[in-house]
C-alpha cells in the first residue's frame, strides 16, 4: 500500500498530521492489524486472573485468538487459541483446567501447548501426535497486566517501556501490589487514532474540558516524547483561598497524588500511576470508524475510608471527561469524512505528542 501521501517531517514546526485517508480507509485498518497490533505488546488480562496453576484466560489481540495460562511451574505462557485440527478454539472465557480441550472433536493439549490426545486419529499417514503443538506466543508482565506479542522478532517489553519501570520504582509506587477494582467500557464512533490523537495533547483542555481546566496548571502542562512512549506532566493547581472541594473544585488531589505519573505506550495503552491506585486505558479498534475504550482501576488498599472515597471521586471525574472526549472525537470523525479536509498543521508548543504518534504510525506501516 502506498503511504506517500504523508511526509514524515521530523521538524515539528514544518510537520502536518497524517492524511484523512489513514483514518477512513478499511485497507489501512487491515494493515494496522498486521503491522502494528500484531507486532506490539498488547495487554490481554490481569496477573491476578491467572494466579493458580491451570488458570487460563482466553481473548483476542485485534482478531487473533489467544489464551494466556499459568503453568504448573508457576510461569505464565501464552498460545494461539486455535486447534491444530480444524481451527476451533481450545479454550473459552476464563477458568482453571489441567489441560485445554477443543470442544469440537476433543483434541486435548497440555498446559505447555503439546497435543496429548487426538481421538480416533489412528491410521493418519505422515503425522505424529508428538509433533503437534499450539504455537507459543511471547508473554511478559508489568504491574497488574499480562502482555502478549504475536511477533517473535519485536523488542522486549522492557525495551519498549524504557525508563518507565525505573521512574515508577524511584517514586515508590507499588504497581505490583495493586488489585483490580473497576472496569468501564465505552464504544466511540471514531477511528482509534482519532482517540489517541486527542489523548496525546492538552491543547483542547481549555475549550473542551472546563472542569479539568479549573483543576490543572495548564501553563505547566507538557508532553515529553521517548522512543516508543510519551509522558505527560499535568500538575494539579493548588486550591486558592476560599475554594471548597465539591463546590469550586470538583477534584483536588492531595500533595502525594500531585506527583502522579502519566504514560502513553505505543500504540494503544495508557497508564496513570498514583501512590495508592493505578488507572489504565486500553484502546481497541473495532472498525475504521468505531473504537472500544476500556478504563480499568487498580487499588492498593482494602478499599475503605478516605482512600476509597478518593478513588470513587477519581472514577466519577474520569467518566465526565471521557464523555466530553467522546463528543469531540465523534465530531472529528464526521469532519474527516469531508472532502474539503485532507490534513492539518500542528502546534509546536502543544501537539508534539500527536506528531510523535504519527511518526511511529508511519514507521510501522511502511516497514
Amino acid at each position: 500500500m502506498d503511504f506517500s501521501d504523508y511526509q514524515a517531517e521530523q521538524d515539528l514546526s514544518r510537520a502536518s498530521t497524517i492524511p484523512r485517508r489513514w483514518y477512513l480507509d478499511p485497507q489501512v485498518a487491515d494493515l494496522e492489524k498486521r503491522k502494528i497490533f500484531w507486532k506490539t505488546w498488547q495487554p490481554v488480562c490481569h496477573v491476578e486472573q491467572i494466579l493458580r496453576a491451570g488458570d487460563y484466560f482466553a481473548c483476542e489481540v485485534n482478531g487473533e485468538p489467544v489464551v494466556a495460562i499459568r503453568e504448573t511451574d508457576g510461569s505464565i505462557r501464552a498460545f494461539s487459541n486455535v486447534c491444530r485440527h480444524r481451527a476451533h478454539p481450545v479454550a473459552t472465557g476464563k477458568g482453571n483446567r489441567k489441560s485445554l480441550q477443543c470442544r469440537y472433536h476433543g483434541w486435548t493439549y497440555g498446559l505447555d501447548g503439546r497435543l496429548l490426545a487426538a481421538p480416533e486419529f489412528e491410521g493418519v499417514q505422515n503425522w505424529k501426535l508428538t509433533d503437534v503443538c499450539l504455537p507459543e506466543l511471547r508473554v511478559e508482565t508489568y504491574g497488574p497486566y499480562v502482555f502478549v506479542n504475536l511477533d517473535s522478532k519485536s523488542e522486549s517489553l522492557n525495551e519498549i517501556l524504557g525508563k518507565i519501570p525505573e521512574e515508577v520504582e524511584r517514586e515508590g509506587f507499588p504497581v505490583q501490589k495493586m488489585h483490580f477494582v473497576e472496569r468501564r467500557e465505552y464504544e466511540v464512533q471514531c477511528n482509534w487514532k482519532v482517540y489517541i490523537d486527542n489523548y496525546l495533547e492538552g491543547y483542547h483542555i481549555p475549550m473542551a474540558h472546563p472542569g479539568l481546566y479549573r483543576e490543572i496548571d495548564y501553563a505547566q502542562y507538557r508532553v515529553d516524547t521517548f522512543r516508543y512512549y510519551s509522558s505527560a506532566h499535568a500538575p494539579i493547581r493548588p486550591a486558592k483561598d476560599g475554594e471548597i472541594a465539591g463546590r469550586d473544585r470538583r477534584y483536588v488531589r492531595n500533595e502525594s497524588e500531585s506527583s502522579a505519573l502519566y504514560y502513553w505506550i505505543f500504540p494503544n495503552f495508557m497508564i496513570n500511576i498514583y501512590p495508592d491506585n493505578l488507572q489504565a486505558n486500553i484502546i481497541q479498534p473495532l472498525d475504521p470508524d468505531r473504537t472500544l475504550t476500556i478504563f480499568e482501576w487498580f487499588f492498593l488498599g482494602p478499599g475503605t475510608g478516605e482512600g476509597w472515597e478518593s478513588l470513587q471521586q477519581s472514577i466519577a471525574f474520569s467518566d465526565q471527561i471521557q464523555h466530553e472526549d467522546i463528543e469531540i472525537c465523534e465530531q472529528v470523525q464526521r469532519g474527516l469524512s469531508s472532502e474539503s479536509y485532507q490534513s492539518g498543521r500542528l502546534s509546536p508548543k502543544r501537539e508534539n505528542g500527536v506528531h510523535h504518534f504519527h511518526l511511529l504510525l508511519n514507521e510501522f506501516l511502511t516497514r
